[in-house]
Formats: structure tokens, sequence, C-alpha cells
């Protein structure tokens, strides 16, 4: 199943939407044009910052660290970059490496991060949520 997406924009959206219980994810909280994204789950063990893309995607994680530091201060943050280097996690490890994260936050402190972070909002871009469809037809110009 991991096969088929891998390697495509929005492959990790997926696969953290697909985590049953614990987490809230928000998809691309932050994307530039070359399709770098970072998406936001935020669990009892914190804040995790998944990334997926090219060169771009460390100073996408520095931004949206610096945020996360701003609006929940004192709640531990976490950064996962999707690939298949040594520094990487690969798309089908992924679910397994977001279980392993210890329990920091109590259920209430989660809910006020839930809250604060929900009233903050995110950037909101008309993407595909998931991955991208492959066949899709681009419009003509008039």
């Amino acid at each position: 199943a991991y096969a088929s997406i891998e390697g495509q924009p929005g492959a990790g959206a997926s696969v953290l939407m697909s985590i049953r219980k614990g987490w809230t994810i928000t998809p691309a909280v932050n994307v530039n044009k070359n399709q770098d994204m970072v998406h936001r789950a935020v669990g009892r063990a914190g804040v995790v910052l998944v990334g997926e893309g090219g060169h771009g995607l460390r100073s996408l994680l520095a931004d949206e660290r610096r945020k996360m530091e701003r609006f929940a201060p004192g709640v531990p943050i976490h950064e996962i970059v999707i690939g298949n280097e040594a520094d990487q996690v690969s798309v089908r490890k992924l679910q397994k490496r977001m279980k392993k994260f210890s329990k920091k936050l109590s259920t209430v402190q989660l809910r006020e991060l839930r809250a604060r972070l929900k009233s903050v909002g995110g950037l909101n871009i008309p993407l595909p949520k998931g991955p991208m469809p492959k066949n899709m037809r681009m419009p003509k110009p008039r």
C-alpha cells in the first residue's frame, strides 16, 4: 500500500491521517512553490512536524518550529523528515515512528494546546488532501 504513494507529494499526510487515535493532524501547514510541505501532528508527545520534499524543506521546518515555539511555549516539538536517506524516515516506517514518542503532556494540557492551535488557524491553500491525483487535467487558458 505504501509503495504506491511513496515519492508523491502528500504521501506523508495520507499516512498521518491513517493513524487512528491520539493525534490531531493538520496537513500542509507550510508549503512552498516546489511542493515541499510540512504537516503538523499534535498528540500527548507534543507537536510533531513532518516534512516532505526537497532542499527547501529545512527552512520550512525551521519557520514552523519557530511559530510553534511562540504559540505553545514549553511543549516538546519533534521534527521528522520523510525520505530514503540516512537521517530520514521512510513513508512505510512513519506510523511506527510516531507511536514511539513518549507521552509528555496530560490530557488537559493537550486539550488546551489543540484549542490554542485551532484558534490561531493555519495556512489555507487549495491543495487536495492526501496524495496528488495523477491524471488531473490542467484548465485551458482562454
